[in-house]
């Protein structure tokens, strides 16, 4: 097996490289905060002191970051990957960034002769913490290849779209979808609760029918319970609707529910809840019709 590289041990990073070490493969991490490196060196991983020391010592590098700015960093900055990387080393970005910015790296990238795949992800802390993401690649169909062995550790559902940058865009796509229907999921549910009904039932009701879907299976029984720990932060789907609404507006693209959307998310965070769950949505729509969704119902004022 190839030595692997892993870089962002944070909610969805740590559970993904321990799957890795669980089948085998060798790990050196490195993280910002040092807590989640000692958790991985005492599972068997090493650990290194900088980007480039990850890339002097592994084959493959995963980069698992929080935004476009942090992987232009860890790749191309001072003590960053590309200092360390050899010639034919890989790195997969797994981080869901601008695909601009991706396209951008990869020709910094290509002139040292390394090479690089864009891989984002979806499925959250619970798909990163089964093995059970969905994966979507953008890069050289060789270079695909030689790293799916390690992508069917990480995911059930992997798919090739295309060149660099493409696996961006699809991921784009992905976090419209979810965050649009997170948004009329939590427009039924306060409909149907404004209106006297027990949103348990109106779960049961529909969920069988053309509206049912991965996010109501998801998200409602949390939302009953007024559990918004977060898979996927409030924050970080921002960071993604605003890279999607960018990236767009380059293409010619008019994305006008999802500018709403992104707009709800930015109440929501300048109200203090940018570290919830992005299924805390419902809390703006509840906001509105001064209502509350639980599991018995209750209404927080008239």
């Amino acid at each position: 097996m190839k030595k692997i590289g892993f870089i962002g041990l944070g909610i969805m990073g740590k559970p993904m490289a321990r799957n890795l070490m669980k089948k085998g493969y060798s790990l050196v991490v490195y993280n910002r905060s040092k807590e989640p490196i000692e958790e991985l060196v005492n599972d068997g991983a090493k650990a290194a002191l900088s980007p480039k020391e990850v890339a002097e010592k592994s084959e493959i590098i995963i980069t698992m970051l929080p935004d476009s700015p942090e992987v232009a960093e860890v790749i191309l900055g001072r003590n960053g990957l590309l200092e360390g990387a050899r010639k034919g080393a890989i790195i997969i970005d797994m981080s869901s960034i601008s695909p601009v910015i991706t396209k951008k790296i990869y020709k910094e990238v290509s002139k040292k002769g390394v090479k690089m795949i864009d891989a984002p992800v979806s499925g959250g802390e619970t798909g990163a913490i089964e093995g059970a993401l969905a994966i979507m690649v953008g890069g050289e169909k060789k270079v695909f290849e030689d790293c799916l062995g390690i992508f069917k550790v990480l995911g059930k559902s992997i798919v090739h779209v295309g060149d660099i940058g493409a696996g961006g865009f699809v991921k784009l796509a992905n976090q419209i979808i979810v965050a649009l229907n997170m948004e009329a999921m939590s427009e039924a549910l306060v409909l149907g609760v404004k209106a006297g009904v027990d949103p348990k039932l109106l779960y049961e009701a529909i969920k069988g029918g053309l509206a049912g879907s991965r996010v109501l299976d998801a998200k409602v029984p949390n939302i009953l319970e007024r559990r918004f720990k977060a898979g996927f932060k409030i924050r970080l789907h921002i960071k993604d609707l605003k890279n999607a609404l960018n990236s767009a507006k380059e293409l010619g693209v008019s994305l006008p529910l999802t500018s709403l959307v992104h707009e709800m998310f930015q109440a929501l965070n300048r109200e203090g809840k940018g570290e919830e769950d992005h299924s805390a949505i419902i809390k703006f729509i509840e906001g509105l019709a001064k209502v509350e969704v639980k599991g018995e119902r209750e209404s927080i004022s008239s």
